[in-house]
Formats: C-alpha cells, structure tokens, sequence
C-alpha cells in the first residue's frame, strides 16, 4: 500500500511540473532579461532575444508597466524600476539581516576609515544589499543595489566557499546557464582555500589599486547568509594598518551572525 501511495505522489508531482504557465514564464523572461540590461531594451530587441514575436510580448510588456515593475525609459526602452529591489528588503530574513547588520557597519567604517558593504546571493549573482561610506573625503564604495557575476567579486566566492554542496551545485549550475560558462578549474581549490583562511582577500577582479577583503555571515545552519566586505584603499594619510582592518572586519561579520541567529563556525 505505502509503494503505491508513493508511486502515485511522484506522478502528482511530475503532472504539476508539466502545467503550462506561459503568462507566468514570459514575465519571468522579461524580468530577467532586463536584469541583466541596465540600459534596457526596446519591445523589438526583447522579443529578440526571447525568441518571440512582438505581439506575443506587447501585454506583458503593458502588465509588468501598470504594476510598477519596468518602466519605458527615453528611446522607448524598457528598464526594471526598484519595485523587486524593494520586494526584496521587505522580505523578513532579508529586512532583518539589513537592520541587524547597518548599526555594525556604521561602526566599522568610523573605526577603520573605509567603507563597507553587504552582499548575498540571488541566483548566480551577488546583490549588494547594504554599504555603509567611511567619514572620510576620499573613499571607494559599491553602489546600493547593484549586482555582480559571482566570479567576479571577493564576496561572491565567500558565500560560495560556505554553500551546501547540494545548494553550490545549484548555483554552479545556474551561473553556467546564464553566462554560458564552465567554472573555473581551480574553483574547488580556491574555495578550500578560503575555507581554511576563514575569509577572502586579493586585489579587486575589476578595480585596480583596492584590496577586497570579505568574511562570511552566517546562517542558522552554519551556511552563509551574505558576506561583509571591505574593499580596502591605502591613501597617503596615516590610517589603521590592513591587518587592523581585518580583524575589525572579522569581528563586525561575527557580531552580525550572532545578532542574527546564525551559527558561527571557525576555519579549517
């Protein structure tokens, strides 16, 4: 008896990943492929680049508008507005993990001179979700928001040293999908290596002359939630020594997980 009911759930469960949604997968195609186009797209270039007519997305392209989450930019080009941005902080872990953690970066930017910001992952990119700037003239920060290739930034392979395997293998996965790409040969040894460090520091993948140093904050599960990062500049004025600044760093992505409930874990 308990074979069959088995037997028949996995079928209920195969059924409900055939049902056709195409209203629902062709706003989902529009909104990230806009993601990825920060000067947006005309109606022509995104049925383009969806394989469809005009026609097919003319209504959802009218939806998406009247709901607030892509908006015609000048050219008639279509741009995501900060709607799923927004969406997004509202989400109670999400809203948390910025409330807990503001207080702290504030502190650690005032203590250290340099600015820091906040990333976690969404899907195969990293979002910055809070940056703080040092009270300072000069500085280097990130913009609020934006998003980044996980291979591309300190912070995006922190989280990924600190995933699940089953949860890295998906992102993996995804990142390959959307960009087209293998990862890296020496991913895995490069992760090891962060993981016995307890953190990552080099020199930026896109920015020459910063430092970016980034540790984990972690979930109740010994997962990362997101990592903090300092992306540190050494200007001709006297200012607390990299190590220094590491440490406070260090210390500031520990007090965020405590704040949070996550579950602190020491490198291997």
């Amino acid at each position: 008896m308990t074979g069959k009911r088995a037997t028949k759930s996995s079928t209920q469960s195969e059924k409900a990943l055939n049902y056709a949604t195409p209203a629902l997968e062709k706003g989902l195609d529009v909104l990230e492929l806009l993601a990825r186009q920060p000067a947006g797209l005309t109606k022509s270039q995104i049925a383009r680049e969806l394989h469809r007519t005009v026609s097919e997305i003319f209504r959802m392209l009218v939806c998406l508008e009247r709901r607030g989450y892509i908006a015609q930019l000048s050219g008639e080009r279509y741009s995501l507005t900060l709607k799923l941005f927004k969406l997004v902080q509202e989400h109670p872990p999400t809203e948390r993990l910025i409330v807990d953690a503001i207080p702290v970066m504030h502190r650690l930017a005032h203590e250290t001179m340099q600015s820091c910001h906040m990333g976690v992952l969404e899907g195969s990119r990293v979002v910055i979700m809070a940056q703080v700037n040092p009270p300072a003239n000069i500085g280097f920060y990130v913009k609020l928001g934006s998003t980044g290739d996980i291979m591309e930034a300190a912070s995006g392979y922190v989280i990924l040293a600190y995933q699940k395997p089953e949860q890295l293998e998906r992102t993996l996965a995804e990142w390959s999908r959307e960009t087209g790409k293998k990862p890296p040969r020496d991913l895995e040894v490069h992760l090891a290596r962060i993981r016995k460090a307890g953190f990552e520091k080099r020199a930026s993948y896109l920015v020459k002359g910063i430092v970016n140093i980034s540790f984990p904050i972690y979930d109740d599960r010994g997962s990362a939630a997101g990592a903090l990062t300092v992306p540190y500049i050494q200007p001709n004025t006297p200012t607390m020594r990299i190590d220094k600044v590491m440490e406070a760093l260090k210390q500031s992505a520990a007090e965020i997980t405590v704040a949070i409930g996550g579950k602190l874990r020491s490198a291997k």
